[in-house]
């Protein structure tokens, strides 16, 4: 009778002193390395002119004359251009204007979209992808170009100079793009949950409000967080079908602190930053809803 002799096997090395394992570690190392690197060099370029308005409206204007704009303060901080900056440039009810315009606009921007998008993804529709270019096709041709027929066309209308007008042109430059991407979310939603309201009996606007627009609400809300910053900070369209004073937004209001041959630099930092309030606001809001709508559309 043979006896076999089972033999331990050696102890393998540890996986560190394993070359092809330390290089794969350094380079990984490295890897990190240039990423955090490369990130807080971006953050700061991204970081610095916000710094840097910030700290201009706490100073003084002589200071600023004196010293230069991007300079280190030669004097202490002053508080009160916030409120001269308010005062000065009528911010109050520069800041009613452009929530009487951004309101009205981000919602029926949104609402006119999520039609169109639930009626292009949802249906059979003759030459829909067609129609869809077309409408997205209206966004890549610059906004300057049409400056001069929208003043014509509301001056004909009789509609100058009034909020319905810069309401109105401003929904119709963002329902394309709204659409489209509204368009990407309603058509990965599952048909059979449609066809299964169908069979209980819900018509097509139950279905969209009670099934297709709830789960579109992270689309929405990015959508919603990037039209309110758009429509609040924009002069161009303003400026342009406007001409009351009292009327006009808050960064036509700003501009306004601009004199003719000399700017009061701290007061125009000051109510930027006043400005530059409300759309942070409206992103610590909807900051949740917001990432999960990017990365929602990144998986898509």
């Amino acid at each position: 009778m043979t006896t076999t002799q089972i033999l331990n096997p050696p102890l393998s090395a540890p996986s560190g002193s394993n070359p092809r394992n330390r290089r794969w570690r350094m380079r990984r190392h490295a890897n990190t390395l240039i990423f955090h690197s490369s990130s807080i060099v971006i953050s700061a370029f991204w970081f610095f002119p916000i710094a840097l308005v910030i700290l201009t409206s706490f100073r003084s204007l002589g200071d600023i004359f004196q010293n230069g704009v991007g300079s280190i303060p030669g004097s202490g901080l002053v508080i009160t251009n916030y409120a001269d900056a308010w005062t000065e440039a009528g911010m109050f009810q520069a800041m009613m204007n452009s929530f009487i315009i951004t309101i009205p606009v981000v919602l029926l921007s949104l609402g006119l979209s999520s039609f169109a998008a639930f009626a292009l993804s949802r249906y059979r529709i003759r030459f829909r992808r067609t129609l869809l270019l077309a409408m997205l096709a209206g966004n890549l041709l610059p906004v300057q170009l049409m400056l001069i027929p929208y003043v014509r066309i509301s001056e004909g209308l009789g509609i100058f100079d009034r909020f319905v007008t810069v309401i109105a042109v401003q929904t119709a430059l963002g329902l394309g793009f709204y659409t489209f991407v509204l368009y990407g979310f309603m058509r990965a939603i599952p048909f059979e949950l449609q066809d299964a309201a169908s069979i209980d009996g819900a018509g097509p606007l139950r279905i969209f409000f009670q099934i297709v627009l709830p789960l579109c609400r992270p689309a929405l809300a990015a959508l919603g967080a990037l039209a309110f910053t758009w429509i609040f900070n924009d002069l161009l369209m303003s400026i342009t079908l406007l001409r009351t004073d009292d009327k006009f937004p808050v960064t036509a209001a700003i501009v306004s602190l601009q004199g003719e041959f000399s700017a009061q630099w701290n007061l125009i930092a000051a109510a930027t930053v006043i400005a530059a309030i409300p759309c942070v606001i409206v992103f610590l809001i909807f900051q949740r809803s917001f990432i999960g709508g990017l990365a929602l559309g990144a998986v898509k």
